[in-house]
């Protein structure tokens, strides 16, 4: 006589068996790994913020000693963030370059992506690859070859050559970053605006341009970044100008 099983039974005999991951020795290296580099890259800059607040017992002492001996606790330095006259005009020589030519940059890129994406000209080839060339060389050749253009056309170094510059390498940036929106982008959707009797201007303003602006956006803030960091392309054309860094 034949029995019929439990449904409970039947049930349990059709569950998946549930294996515990096994740890292993391989599973630790890349977590361990990751925790080391973010140690090395944050624990300079903690350091410096420590000792911030390291009270300099010296005599007309103007900025804070770097030292390993604690000598009390102060909140001057920080009162007195501005007390060193050139290192602030160098941060705002930085600050105002960097806004400057992001605004420029951030113009023409869009610019030179849109006749890239839309148009075929003659000489769209030569354009592309020289953008990427930008991207590409180091900047100590960019650096160079700005100098010594600058140079060549009797240019006066200083907070002009500086700006020329930044907006020059911060151009490819933005034109790559804000290409890559639009190789994504529905023309019908403009088409559409057309139909309902928009004209190019706001077809562009009320249509394109709010589709496109997560990829300008994107390309500002990557070239304020690129502009505030950079170094030795501004030593290169800086003249007697000084900027942070």
């Amino acid at each position: 006589m034949a029995t019929v099983a439990a449904p409970e039974r039947i049930e349990a005999l059709e569950a998946p068996v549930r294996r515990t991951p096994k740890r292993s020795w391989k599973n630790l290296i890349l977590p361990a790994y990751t925790k080391l580099i973010i140690a090395y890259l944050l624990v300079p800059i903690a350091v410096m913020i420590l000792y911030s607040f390291n009270a300099n017992t010296a005599a007309n002492a103007t900025a804070p000693k770097v030292s390993f001996r604690w000598q009390g606790f102060t909140l001057d330095w920080w009162r007195q963030w501005n007390g060193v006259p050139d290192l602030t005009s160098a941060l705002w020589n930085s600050l105002l370059i960097a806004v400057l030519s992001t605004i420029v940059a951030t113009i023409l890129g869009t610019m030179i992506a849109l006749a890239l994406v839309r148009y075929r000209f003659r000489g769209s080839g030569t354009l592309e690859v020289v953008m990427f060339l930008n991207i590409a060389a180091p900047e100590i050749v960019l650096g160079a070859a700005l100098l010594s253009f600058f140079v060549l056309i009797n240019f006066q170094q200083g907070l002009l050559s500086i700006f020329v510059a930044h907006v020059m390498f911060n151009i490819a940036f933005v034109a790559i970053v804000v290409r890559a929106r639009l190789s994504g982008f529905n023309r019908e959707i403009e088409e559409a605006a057309q139909d309902l009797y928009a004209d190019a201007v706001q077809t562009f303003i009320k249509v394109t341009l709010p589709l496109i602006w997560p990829g300008i956006l994107a390309g500002a803030l990557l070239a304020f970044a690129l502009s505030i960091d950079d170094f030795v392309t501004t030593n290169f054309v800086a003249g007697q100008t000084v900027t942070f860094p």
